[in-house]
Formats: structure tokens, sequence, C-alpha cells
């Protein structure tokens, strides 16, 4: 249900169209909620069927249309009554912790390319984290300055202070992430030493 909500934090930007909102996916809130657009636009079906968008048909192109939604009075009030409401906090879901409990069912050399690996996927989103950060403090966060643009001036810190809160959280993360398949490589050079495997 957590996709509806992003897509109304998107649209409550700016009106957008299904592959707009798509690229925003791939640029802002698909940091926190992956989804493809083979979610996206079924879901914004649903939106417009429940009264929370209302879509109009629009110019793309020289000869193309395309379908723009914009937030309804109502789905404000549904994205206000989420923010607003307590998390119910899904059970855990991670393959690579998971794979990490048996480990020693793998070769010692497999085992490392994995958790290698689990570095270099952390360390690519914590660089992406840190950019993301570093606009919204330069003023530079494209998406950030849309939002501002359609609030009152005085709640422009606010509104900054809160999306970086968000890239501080999955940037300590991802530091955390890192730290752990460190500690892992570490006790696989303890528990198989060098020419033992």
């Amino acid at each position: 249900m957590s996709l509806r909500y992003a897509l109304l934090a998107l649209l409550n930007v700016e009106p957008m169209t299904g592959y707009d909102l798509y690229k925003q996916f791939q640029s802002s809130v698909g940091y926190v909620w992956h989804a493809p657009d083979s979610q996206i636009y079924p879901e914004l079906r649903r939106m417009e069927r429940d009264g929370l968008l209302e879509g109009e048909e629009v110019r793309w192109g020289s000869k193309g249309r395309k379908r723009q939604y914009h937030v309804t009075d109502a789905g404000r009030d549904a994205f206000r009554t989420w923010v607003n409401s307590q998390l119910d906090y899904p059970r855990e879901r991670d393959p690579m912790h998971l794979k990490a409990a048996y480990l020693e069912w793998a070769e010692p050399d497999s085992a490392r390319r994995q958790l290698e690996a689990h570095i270099e996927h952390y360390g690519a989103l914590l660089l992406q984290w840190r950019q993301k950060i570093q606009e919204i403090d330069g003023g530079s966060s494209d998406m950030l300055n849309r939002r501002l643009a359609t609030v009152p001036e005085e709640d422009h810190g606010k509104v900054a202070a809160f999306k970086r809160f968000t890239y501080e959280g999955l940037t300590s993360r991802a530091e955390s992430e890192v730290a752990w398949a460190e500690r892992g490589l570490a006790l696989l050079d303890e528990l198989y030493p060098q020419g033992s495997a």
C-alpha cells in the first residue's frame, strides 16, 4: 500500500504522467520505495477510481497524448492521514543476512565474493545518498526545489530538513551494511586461514 503514498508524495509536488512518475521513482522516492512501471500504472488507475487523483489527457510530443494526474482534495487528505498514522512494520526479508547465517555451506572464495559484492552494492548507494545530501545542502536538488515552490517560504527549512534526515538514515544504513560485510570478510580470514581452505 505504500506505493500509493509514494505516488501521492510525488504528485503533491506537481501533476505528472505515469512516465514522469516512473522517472521520478528512479531519481528520488525510488531510494526508499522501489516500484517498476508495471506496478505504477495500475495503481494510478486504482487511485483515480478511488477519487484520490483526477486524470486528464495532455499533449505529448507532436502527435501523441498521455494521461496526466492531479491530486484531489481526497488524495491530499489520504496522504496527510497516512503521514500521521503509525506504521505496521512488515516482517523482515533479507536474503543476504539469511545467506550469511549459512555461509559454512559455501566455498570460502564464494562467500568472499558475495560479501565483496554486498560492500560494492552498499558502497554505490552510499555515494548516491551522500550526493543527495550535498544537493539538498547546496540547493541544487531539482525535486526538492520543485517541492519548495509549492509550500510557504517559512516552511522551506522544515521541508529540506526532513529530506536531509531521510538521506542521513539511508546513509547510516549503508555504512552499517558495509561495515557488517567487512566484518564478514575478517571472519572468513579467521575461520579459513590462507592455504587451509
